[in-house]
Formats: structure tokens, sequence, C-alpha cells
């Protein structure tokens, strides 16, 4: 099965027209199904995680997400996009309701906002490291206030601290932290041991996402290779996503990420319903 379960409406609205494009895309891409997973910044229900947990001071990287908070956030409620997908699946598209949460740090909250629905899968990313989100072109700079080493020890942090929750099913693109070709010149491998091992003992699946591919300077799916051998050394499970923002890119790079995942031996996927997994071919 060719699957792509990472990517987002949230650049359209909730209407027939905007996403029937996604689905052009997935039937031109040939793949078998697709899942979305809406950001949770799309829902209203999880504002206030974001207000507790970014730096929104007059800093720099405070102004910028200030304004970032209010440029289309929190715009459809959970139920608004459990009645949308419904309406989806009933006009004969086939595909999986998904969410991307974020990092925050108050966990037991999440989990009282996701318990009342039936999701068929949820992927847990790191997007925020001390408040700061580190994948924002526009805030870039703040990694020049960093080392290397402290950035990797919160993003490993910060996985620990999610898998512990037992909420998720997936770590969403690990080690993205190259996004910006910040690349170390130390070993990194102690951070690599400690997420895949938090991943393990949660039982989740990594994600063999594309979009730093096609979306950011280091041009390469993530996660990179030197964690790839580990995760097989863990024999972590695997999805394959394009994290597509657009309709056009729904589908974007998977035959890439089929054959880099096999490149790593792996020959098997999960596919999702109603939190169940089961694995099925890979591509």
């Amino acid at each position: 099965m060719k699957l792509d379960y990472h990517m987002h409406f949230e650049y359209g609205s909730y209407d027939e027209n905007w996403v029937k494009g996604f689905f052009d895309s997935a039937k031109n891409h040939g793949l078998t199904e697709i899942g979305i997973s809406e950001h949770s910044h799309t829902f209203p229900e999880f504002k206030d995680l974001y207000y507790q947990d970014l730096i929104l001071d007059d800093s720099f990287v405070g102004k910028f997400q200030q304004q970032w908070l209010k440029k289309n956030k929190f715009k459809y409620t959970l139920d608004d996009y459990f009645n949308f997908m419904t309406k989806l699946r009933k006009l004969g598209y086939k595909v999986k309701t998904g969410i991307e949460v974020c990092n925050f740090q108050d966990q037991e909250k999440v989990k009282s906002i996701l318990a009342p629905y039936d999701f068929d899968y949820i992927i847990g990313s790191i997007h925020f490291l001390h408040g700061w989100a580190y994948d924002s072109s526009e805030i870039k700079d703040e990694w020049n206030n960093h080392t290397l080493e402290e950035i990797y020890d919160w993003y490993a942090q910060e996985v620990e601290k999610l898998c512990a929750s037992k909420i998720y099913d997936v770590l969403g693109h690990p080690f993205n932290i190259r996004l910006f070709k910040n690349i170390p010149d130390f070993d990194v491998t102690p951070y690599l041991v400690r997420v895949a091992k938090a991943v393990k003992e949660a039982n989740m699946a990594i994600d063999i996402n594309t979009g730093t591919l096609y979306r950011y300077p280091i041009a390469e799916i993530s996660p990179y290779p030197d964690f790839m051998k580990i995760a097989v050394e863990y024999n972590l499970p695997i999805i394959t996503s394009s994290d597509a923002h657009k309709p056009e890119h729904c589908g974007n790079h998977i035959d890439d990420a089929i054959s880099y995942a096999k490149s790593f031996g792996y020959t098997k996927s999960i596919n999702f319903t109603n939190r169940q997994r089961k694995f099925v071919d890979l591509g």
C-alpha cells in the first residue's frame, strides 16, 4: 500500500472544492489511502496551550509568535473537523482522520481535549523548543543564540516528555532540527538513541516525512540516515508522508520516501484505523 498520512487542509477551508485537489493529487501519485493530520493550532480547543507555552514577550521571537498566533489559527472546532471528514467519506473519498499535536507541556490537558474524539491516529511533533518555533524561517536567527549541543538535548527532552504521555501513535518528522542546515560537528548518537528508546517505550511509529526534502534548505527526508539506522536497530515502525500543506503537494516524493525506507531494510509500513495499526507492504 502506498500511503500518505501527514497533510493539512489549513491553508484553505473546509469545503469540497478546496480539498478535492488533495484527492486528485493522491490519485495522480497512485496513493492507496491518505490521512489528514490537521495541526492542533487549527482548533480553538488548543488555544490556551499555545498561549501558555510560547515565547510571547517583546523579543523578536516573541513579537513574531504573537502575530503567528493571530494568523489563520483556531478557525475550526474539532467537531467541525469531524463533521467535515464524515462528509468527505460519504462523498466517496477514502480518507483517515488524524491530527498533529504540538509538544505542549501540559499533556494531561492534551489528553482531555482529544479523549472525546475517535481519531484514526494521532501524531505528536516537536515544534517548539523552550517556547521557540525553531522551524520558522522568520525567526531562524535565534539559532545563533544556542549551541547545537543545547538544541539536541532540548529536542531529546521534548521527545521523551511527549512519548511518556502515551497519547500518540507517531512521532512526526523526527530530527527535523537539521532543516536550516545546522549540522553538528560532534557525536549526536546519544541523542538519537534517547529518542529511539522513548519512541520504542511508547510503542509509537516514526514518520518518514518528505516535507524537509522540498520545503526547507536541508533538502533531505526526515529522519536523516543516522537516525534511520538506529530506528532499524530498535525496530521502530514507520509511516510515509508528504507533509502537504497545499493540494498539489499531496503524495509529494512518496516514492522517494518508500525507496528511502527500503534502503534501510524496511518492507512494511502501518495502516491506521480507529487507533489500531496494521502492518502492510511498503509501497
